[in-house]
């Protein structure tokens, strides 16, 4: 997915006015174009910046805001007031604006030339009096927003706006985006279920139903010579066990390859970006995908299991958020929990479908007894996990509102072999105990799917959320159970008087 950012820009676009003369605009156009070739070089931030204008006039705002809606490689932009912009000139645009929008509260000088400092240069660098103003419009007309304070060549300033950008870039990608349900919801399991055309409304993409057989369609058209040369790839990507390379796992690892072409030519002919299965309706296939899931989240798809879409396509957003840095994102399920009172943490995996985009090195490709599905043994892939920080998220439909919770964790390493445990699984402390985290979370209505991120931050999240307009709540190192209730509370009464 590290191309998936190169037909994106950001507008840059200078607030100003006609008060200050031709020779301060032209001043505020030069450094304004520096600032953003600036920020466009900067290795934290992944998308070009683009200058685009410095605005004078309530009619050249509205114009550059419309063409940025208009204008698909646009995913947002970014607004500098140099000088003093009169922020009812900004009214009309703010009004018309459909994408993200970062204020970014700086100025082209860091310091303050002591020795040299005159009126022109406190007319002209007034981004502490201008930013203020714009900051109030903003505010009074109630348009979501990332505000970032400090100077543009600060590392810092630079990694929250790249952390926005690709915020932005996941709402961008979601923007007509559709997943795909392979049947229907694991029957009565409720945090799965949820109103897709709602979630159409909010988030733009769109979520499509098709039939098992649909699949099947295409799996079965899958020849063998196909088969032959991706088994050639497992063997070089993976510790394949023995068993898969002779008798009925020999059969058992054709079968996994012929459900990843299969499935994944569905995806391709479909444009679809994500996608569910179900172990319930499995009708016309051999085995419950496993491998063929893994391989294609590590390609950047959504995934969730038992026709959890939500979770499909919240794991593509954060797909792409973390695409081209270092560590991994996977579709993950509370599992089991150790109780010891010197040792509390969680056991996360699924079934099957764990992305091998966070494992600890070279995963193992492995066959052993399912235990449910009434299907064939599939192949899967099988790892452990790095030690490290990393977060869960959930998405929840709530009934007047969508509900994003994230929980910070550190992953902690096994301490003991678990050779009967046939899947990928991790173990991680919530921050900020056990008690506290699982005890918020559920009073949260958080989900037992989430998307696990060792990559992304709770800025990334918060962003993406701010963007969406949707209800974020956040479990960390400060969070106590009763103030948690209460933000609840107090969220329920905003959302139902909004």
């Amino acid at each position: 997915m590290q191309d998936i950012f190169k037909e994106m820009e950001i507008w840059f676009i200078t607030g100003s006015q006609h008060l200050y003369g031709d020779e301060v605009l032209k001043e505020v156009e030069s450094n304004s174009q520096k600032v953003a070739e600036g920020l466009s070089a900067a290795a934290e931030i992944p998308i070009q910046i683009k200058y685009k204008a410095v605005v004078t006039t309530p009619q050249k705002i509205r114009e550059v805001v419309l063409e940025a809606n208009r204008t698909d490689k646009c995913i947002g932009i970014i607004t500098w007031m140099h000088t003093f912009s009169p922020a009812k000139m900004w009214i009309s645009g703010l009004k018309s604006l459909q994408k993200p929008l970062l204020h970014l509260h700086t100025q082209f000088n860091r310091d303050i030339p002591w020795s040299e400092i005159d009126m022109n240069f406190m007319n002209t660098n007034q981004a502490a009096h201008g930013g203020r103003e714009y900051g109030f419009i903003v505010s009074r007309m109630g348009k979501n927003r990332k505000v970032v304070v400090g100077h543009w060549q600060d590392e810092e300033v630079q990694h929250r706006v790249g952390v926005w950008s690709r915020a932005a870039a996941a709402w961008a990608d979601a923007q007509g985006a559709k997943f795909v349900r392979f049947g229907d919801n694991m029957r009565q399991v409720a945090v799965t279920e949820g109103d897709k055309v709602e979630a159409q409304i909010k988030f733009g993409y769109e979520v499509h139903y098709y039939g098992i057989g649909d699949l099947v369609e295409y799996i079965d058209a899958v020849s063998e010579a196909e088969i032959a040369e991706l088994i050639e790839v497992y063997k070089s990507e993976y510790n394949v066990q023995k068993s898969l390379l002779e008798g009925t796992g020999k059969q058992s690892l054709k079968e996994s390859a012929r459900i990843e072409i299969g499935l994944r030519k569905f995806l391709e002919d479909g444009d679809f970006k994500g996608f569910t299965t179900n172990f319930e309706d499995l009708h016309g296939l051999k085995q419950l995908p496993g491998l063929a899931v893994q391989r294609l989240m590590r390609d950047g798809y959504g995934f969730g299991g038992e026709g959890d879409w939500k979770t499909s396509a919240l794991l593509r957003a954060m797909k792409v958020m973390a695409a081209g840095l270092d560590e991994g994102t996977s579709f993950m399920e509370f599992y089991t929990y150790n109780l010891d009172p010197d040792d509390t943490k969680v056991l996360g995996a699924h079934m099957l479908e764990v992305c091998e985009s966070i494992a600890a090195g070279k995963a193992n490709l492995e066959i052993h007894p399912l235990g449910i599905g009434d299907k064939e043994d599939p192949a899967r892939l099988v790892f452990d996990v790095d030690a490290g920080p990393a977060i869960n998220v959930a998405l929840m439909d709530m009934g007047n509102r969508f509900r994003i919770v994230l929980n910070e964790l550190e992953v902690v390493e096994s301490e003991q072999e678990m050779p009967k445990l046939p899947v990928a699984r991790v173990f991680w402390k919530p921050k900020p105990n056990l008690q506290t985290a699982v005890e918020s979370w559920i009073y949260s209505g958080a989900a037992h799917h989430t998307a696990f991120s060792k990559a992304l931050t709770v800025e990334h999240l918060q962003d993406f959320a701010e963007i969406a307009d949707v209800e974020f709540l956040t479990i960390d190192d400060t969070t106590t159970v009763s103030e948690f209730k209460k933000e609840l509370k107090w969220n329920d009464i905003y959302y139902k008087l909004k």
